[in-house]
């Protein structure tokens, strides 16, 4: 196949959108396939690429951030699909490169890609505990109205877990259909637990050697929910040893950082660009502590999963579609109360059976990056309208 993907958030500079394209168009090359990234760029050229190239569309920077540049020529996204003759173009966003492969004439199965969903990353997490889950929804119809009216131009609407793609459905979004994110298993292993590891996070925390050590990565951002996870650790530390290392930055690293100085046990250890020591530090954990209700899959519960480290997630979302009562513990988005006892749940079990049961029923049923790919390509070979001969005959 040759799958034509419209990136407007693809940049030299990118974060999350970038590795997952660029993983990608590794997995088409292994495949023997093709793609071809359409993106915004300060001048218009042509890379070749492992597996495809990437078309830059001359554009102008975004002004809320200069590493990212604004998609807006439609005739020129237009004109290079008409070179590329797609068998499946994708629409990677919802916006402005949405509307731009919706309205595009040619003949090729048109996947719309949703990969965050905004009304949970904004107003359900502001709102949803004050007004209810529902009634924001409700709030937010205008948005839901507009998804599936861009959808109806779609043949599906890829996303990334299950709960997602029933939530999208009962808005009437056209034919959403799950395919699970995958991680790199070869790096997150059980055997990389090391009790020198957890025992240097202990006294980085100043908790006694016997304390249970919780992790959380994340970034610093309201979705996220640290405040919470701050306030329900405190409680839970009062009943029994514990100590907490918070990994990651964003936005809200000084008002985190503030509130971790008020609570003894506490590690803000920043981003990490040490992987095999994060993925140790993972394995060697006693649970991994999560707060964000919003996600549309969850990496790092899937990679602490897979570390055999037990989880304590909020009870929406794609965290919790990857949990099983028989390794995680579940809490209210936003509940401070409740995750504390969510964390005493936890605690109170064999840890010995919380491993096994994570790599026996969570592991197993987790992607690595090269399957999630495979079953994205069959996905698309099933619904393909044109085989890869007959699309590049017409013009």
């Amino acid at each position: 196949m040759k799958i034509v993907d419209v990136a407007e958030f693809y940049a030299e500079r990118g974060g999350g959108v970038r590795t997952y394209i660029d993983q990608k168009l590794a997995a088409a090359a292994r495949a023997e396939h093709e793609v071809v990234v359409i993106a915004p760029g300060p001048e218009e050229k042509e890379e070749q690429r492992e597996g495809g190239r990437i078309v830059w569309i001359k554009s102008w920077p975004l002004p809320v951030d200069p590493r990212y540049y604004m998609l807006l020529d439609e005739r020129a996204v237009h004109a290079a699909l008409n070179r590329e003759l797609p068998d499946v173009v994708e629409g990677s966003s919802p916006w402005t490169g949405g509307w731009m492969v919706a309205r595009w004439p040619g003949r090729a199965t048109k996947s719309l890609i949703f990969h965050q969903d905004p009304v949970a990353v904004y107003p359900q997490t502001l709102l949803g505990r004050r007004f209810g889950y529902a009634r924001v929804d409700a709030l937010f119809k205008p948005f839901w109205t507009y998804l599936a009216r861009l959808s109806a131009h779609y043949d599906l609407t890829v996303t990334s877990g299950q709960w997602l793609a029933d939530r999208l459905a009962s808005f009437g979004v056209q034919a959403p259909v799950a395919v699970p994110f995958g991680i790199d298993k070869s790096a997150f292993s059980p055997s990389l637990a090391d009790p020198e590891v957890k025992a240097s996070w202990l006294v980085r925390c100043g908790a006694p050697p016997e304390a249970q050590l919780l992790v959380a990565v994340s970034r610093h951002h309201p979705e996220k929910r640290l405040l919470t996870l701050l306030s329900a650790f405190e409680r839970a530390r009062q009943e029994q040893p514990l100590a907490l290392v918070l990994f990651g930055d964003g936005p809200l690293r000084k008002l985190v950082e503030r509130r971790a100085r008020t609570i003894p046990g506490v590690h803000v250890a920043g981003f990490s660009r040490d992987r095999p020591h994060l993925a140790a530090t993972l394995a060697s954990a006693d649970a991994l502590l999560h707060g964000s209700a919003a996600e549309t899959f969850g990496l790092v519960v899937a990679e602490a999963v897979c570390s055999g480290t037990p989880v304590i997630v909020p009870n929406r979302g794609g965290a919790c579609e990857l949990a099983r009562p028989s390794f995680a513990e579940l809490y209210e988005p936003g509940d401070a109360v409740g995750c504390a006892e969510a964390i005493a749940r936890l605690t109170a079990r064999d840890r010995s059976v919380l491993r096994a049961a994570c790599l026996e029923q969570g592991c197993q049923h987790i992607f690595d990056v090269p399957s999630h790919f495979e079953a994205l390509f069959r996905t698309y070979a099933s619904r393909s309208l044109t085989s890869p001969e007959s699309a590049r005959a017409l013009s």
